[in-house]
């Protein structure tokens, strides 16, 4: 997986408002400045964790959230967001990518793909697309509050957003999930509690949910075979077996 740090520099090469221009730079016939303003709400949600091999714990959310955008008459109406996030929870930084869709009233969707740097609940970046006129190609400043979970909320295109922050992403990956120790002993019961057991020289704390059971089909100088794992420091009964 990848490995997210926090980078002193501001996102490069964003302008103080959203612009929307013809179709090619060198034979632009029209450049104007547009804004709007958007909130969407999350649906379908999917979010899986892990530890990278740095320590830092790592959110990877993909989703789609729907909400309403309205400002210039190409920025304006029901709008949808899809995004994969993925977020240093440790750090609170990370990166937001995706697709949106704006879907004006008098015809042809706007449309962009958007690529946002994320820093503890807010978005800075850049979407790039094209918008309701056909011939218009649309470059604008996105930023917005943001959780994975919750969605979009104070969205803007253009309309002087600021610069926001700069992340690299490196390398890492996810450390494979630790298995907890195990033991296990068979012989005679030396000693028996309501909270813990040993059997040939192992003693293991007894689960409270194990207690009343273990108690009512075994007594000390019994055979029996157990086995353990270590939970927070200490061996903890996981199945006991008469021998």
């Amino acid at each position: 997986m990848r490995r997210l740090l926090l980078a002193a520099a501001a996102v490069a090469a964003l302008v103080a408002a959203g612009v929307a221009v013809a179709d090619g730079i060198g034979g632009a016939k029209t450049t104007k400045s547009v804004a709007g303003t958007f909130a969407a709400a999350s649906a379908n949600v999917s979010t899986r964790t892990c530890t990278t091999t740095d320590g830092k714990a790592l959110a990877i959310t993909e989703a789609r959230y729907s909400g309403q955008a309205s400002g210039d008459p190409d920025l304006t109406g029901p709008i949808v967001l899809k995004a994969r996030s993925v977020i240093n929870t440790t750090d609170g930084v990370g990166v937001v990518d995706g697709w949106l869709r704006i879907d004006v009233a008098s015809g042809r969707d706007t449309t962009a793909n958007y690529s946002a740097v994320y820093d503890h609940g807010n978005i800075a970046g850049l979407a790039n697309g094209r918008a309701h006129d056909p011939s218009a190609r649309l470059v604008a400043n996105l930023s917005a509050g943001f959780s994975a979970a919750g969605g979009f909320t104070g969205g803007k295109f253009g309309g002087g957003t600021s610069g926001g922050s700069a992340v690299e992403v490196g390398p890492g990956r996810c450390a494979p999930a630790a298995k907890p120790e195990k033991s296990e002993a068979r012989g005679t019961i030396t000693a028996l509690s309501g909270t813990s057991i040993t059997v040939a020289g192992l003693s293991c704390d007894i689960p409270a949910d194990k207690s009343a059971a273990v108690n009512a089909n075994f007594k000390v100088n019994d055979r029996a075979e157990i086995h353990c794992s270590l939970v927070g420091g200490q061996n903890t009964l996981t199945r006991i077996e008469r021998r």
